[in-house]
């Protein structure tokens, strides 16, 4: 049996669906070493991989991590060249130690893939979000802060560029830090029915579907339910959540706001008998009973409002998410809030409460999901890609 490292960054939404891909392969044999924060830990110890922490290794977040969180590029290439660095004599150590048959690196992890490369190590990519290409790229549509961001820090990303060259990496660019060539083996967790431009992608991606440690069944209620989230990362938004608390309001149907830690429910005001607000939930329990879900639109949570046959409101937070929001719009599984107003989320929630057609389309998305082969595929590709 092999061992494989596997890299991501410590975002739940990228650990999490591959952590049931861990298991399976834990399950036939193979020694994976997971590279991530102490956060996961737990998780991923549970998952029957070696826990390696990352954490001595990172540059410190920024104060400003819950404003540029998926919206400052080059912050995001900053940490990467930094840990990439520090990391490396970690790596050497560990690879002469274990012989790691493959690399496997989340898609925005990438210095998994600088340091595969420099080593010499088999490298599988493992996309929690759509792959991209020349084609599917051109839905990445950034809104004008993120373009200034970006444009502001160009000579940041070439120092970056100059630091990982002088150190012998293969880098002319910073597109060649974060270039996934169309050779690249890689796993994307959706089908090729929710890939935007699935016919450009050829064999060597495996669309395997959501992968989840367990499927929860449906469970009914007396009224209808509603969901509202904003994920794991951008999510202290209270200005926001008063809104929809004033729009659920009198509604006939039960409402669950996650609003996530940094949120204090008490600031929220007196709520209305049917609404709920947790700093946090198991959101498959919760997305098997619900109706409809306010999403930000991750590529995690939206799968999951998929693979539970439940339509969507999306809100999307960045150019990422707009591509996903824009997917589900095209499939008519969602609607695009207008604006984060109580008049407008209300007038959202009701339109996909009533007309059956969001429900439909998202429940067709659900039967495609469940024909794909999730995290056995995944490890079944992995192994086809092992030289045992």
């Amino acid at each position: 049996m092999a061992c494989i490292f596997f890299f991501s960054i410590p975002a739940h939404g990228h650990v999490n669906p591959t952590l049931p891909v861990v298991r399976a392969l834990c399950q036939r044999g193979h020694r994976v070493v997971y590279y991530e924060t102490e956060e996961f830990r737990e998780k991923i110890e549970s998952a029957g991989a070696a826990f390696a922490s990352i954490e001595p290794y990172m540059p410190p977040a920024p104060k400003d991590i819950d404003k540029i969180a998926g919206r400052d590029f080059t912050a995001l290439i900053d940490m990467i060249e930094k840990t990439a660095l520090a990391l490396e004599d970690r790596i050497v150590q560990d690879v002469a130690r274990d012989k790691p048959a493959l690399f496997i690196g989340d898609s925005v992890c990438f210095y998994s893939r600088l340091l595969a490369k420099k080593y010499g190590v088999p490298f599988i990519c493992s996309t929690t979000t759509f792959a991209f290409n020349e084609h599917s790229a051109r839905r990445m549509k950034p809104r004008l802060p993120e373009i200034l961001r970006m444009l502001a820090g160009m000579p940041r990303i070439e120092r970056s560029m100059r630091r990982l060259r002088a150190q012998g990496y293969d880098v002319s660019s910073f597109t060649d830090v974060i270039g996934n060539d169309a050779q690249t083996d890689t796993i994307v967790y959706t089908s090729r029915l929710f890939q935007p431009d699935a016919e450009t992608f050829g064999e060597n991606y495996a669309f395997v579907g959501p992968s989840v440690m367990e499927r929860v069944p449906r469970s009914a209620h007396a009224r209808p339910l509603i969901y509202i989230s904003l994920g794991t990362v951008l999510n202290h938004a209270p200005a926001f959540y008063r809104q929809c608390i004033q729009a659920l309001s009198g509604m006939d149907c039960d409402a669950i706001l996650s609003v996530g830690h940094a949120a204090d429910p008490a600031s929220l005001g007196v709520l209305p008998g049917n609404v709920q607000v947790f700093p946090r939930v198991n959101q498959l329990e919760v997305l098997a009973g619900a109706d409809v879900f306010l999403t930000h639109c991750g590529m995690n949570s939206v799968s999951e409002s998929l693979l539970c046959g439940v339509p969507m409101v999306l809100f999307p937070q960045h150019s990422e998410e707009e591509a996903v929001a824009g997917r589900v719009e095209e499939l008519g599984a969602g609607l695009r809030l207008k604006h984060p107003t109580a008049k407008h989320i209300r007038s959202a929630l009701e339109t996909v409460l009533r007309a059956p057609s969001y429900r439909e389309a998202a429940q067709r998305i659900a039967d495609d999901f469940a024909a794909c082969g999730g995290a056995q595929e995944a490890a079944d590709f992995i192994e086809s890609r092992i030289a045992l």
